[in-house]
């Protein structure tokens, strides 16, 4: 026998509205993650009389913690046919490499009766001093952030930045990729965010509105571009786009994550549910035309502002390019 290796298995589950992770560890001595089972019935994938699915491995990933490798893996039946639960089939057959992303991932850290870290006295005062704040009467959780971008770092995702938000004890970081890598990508930063938080003794919220009140929500803005946009950019082009995410605004909706509509409310840099817009620099609209794109001849991307931090990033990527490439 070879080098016996970890193998950390990660999978989506089939709980609703969304989906939660799941993962286990394999030891072998073969060079590369092999197919693997599971047991549908305790994830609410099958009957307890017919319960094996399987894990068909797509993207592998150095482990950062305790076992050689990451596996991010998608789901089938046991007759080898794509499982219902499984989104990143949908989302495969319509991206390319050509697609970029950048996925802006907001969360909050919480203690374990579930308030946000810093809250523990009660509610604080109102916001102002904490996005992009420094002091320890303006941060809570920074070591813990900071350790998820070194994990994320040394896995080979591709984070591009990390900072305190709006809400005290509300976090967010930017993970870029290419094509459908990307929500791979995405969802095994957010497996690393839990891991990490766990090693601290804290959890991790991506609800899209955990505090009501005058507090922001969490979101997850998704810039995109393709190589059109980038490259041979006009302001027609990036105005048609919009107007054609516009034409199926409700179905983009239903993509972008449930409860979104106590976080879309018109209020705190949203615009309303029920509402599509877009704009230059506009931060309230739907869709934003960044600056970048305008003073670079209009060759850039842009920004949908519209999907919820607890998003599925499978279901973002094939509602924006399914979209765009009709």
């Amino acid at each position: 026998m070879g080098d016996l290796k970890k193998y950390e298995y990660i999978w989506l589950d089939g709980f609703q509205p969304e989906p939660s992770m799941r993962s286990k560890i394999k030891v072998t001595d073969e060079d590369t993650p092999p197919e693997w089972s599971f047991d549908g019935s305790s994830t609410q994938q099958a009957e307890g009389d017919s319960s094996d699915c399987l894990l068909l491995p797509v993207q592998t990933y150095e482990s950062p913690m305790y076992s050689d490798f990451l596996v991010m893996t998608q789901v089938h039946s046991a007759d080898h046919k794509t499982h219902p639960s499984n989104t990143r089939a949908a989302a495969d057959a319509v991206v390319s490499d050509e697609w970029w992303f950048g996925f802006e991932q907001e969360y909050f850290f919480t203690n374990k009766d579930g308030s946000p870290l810093g809250w523990e006295e009660g509610e604080p005062r109102p916001q102002g001093d904490y996005y992009c704040g420094v002091g320890a009467d303006n941060v809570s959780g920074r070591e813990v952030s900071e350790a998820h971008l070194d994990a994320c770092l040394a896995a080979g995702i591709n984070l591009t930045g990390t900072n305190a938000e709006v809400a005290l004890g509300q976090w967010e970081y930017q993970c870029f990729g290419k094509g459908i890598k990307a929500a791979d990508d995405l969802w095994v930063s957010r497996y690393l965010l839990y891991k990490v938080a766990e090693e601290y003794g804290v959890g991790v919220n991506i609800h899209p509105k955990p505090k009501k009140g005058d507090w922001n929500g969490s979101g997850m803005h998704t810039n995109f571009s393709n190589e059109a946009m980038r490259t041979a950019g006009s302001e027609e082009l990036f105005s048609s786009m919009c107007d054609k995410l516009g034409e199926v605004h409700a179905e983009g909706i239903a993509a972008y994550g449930s409860d979104n509509d106590q976080r879309l409310t018109g209020l705190h840099e949203t615009q309303k549910i029920t509402e599509f817009s877009y704009g230059v620099s506009d931060r309230g609209a739907s869709i934003r035309i960044p600056v970048y794109t305008v003073e670079h001849d209009w060759n850039g991307y842009l920004e949908d502002r519209r999907p919820a931090s607890n998003a599925d990033p499978y279901k973002i990527i094939a509602h924006i390019v399914g979209t765009l490439t009709k």
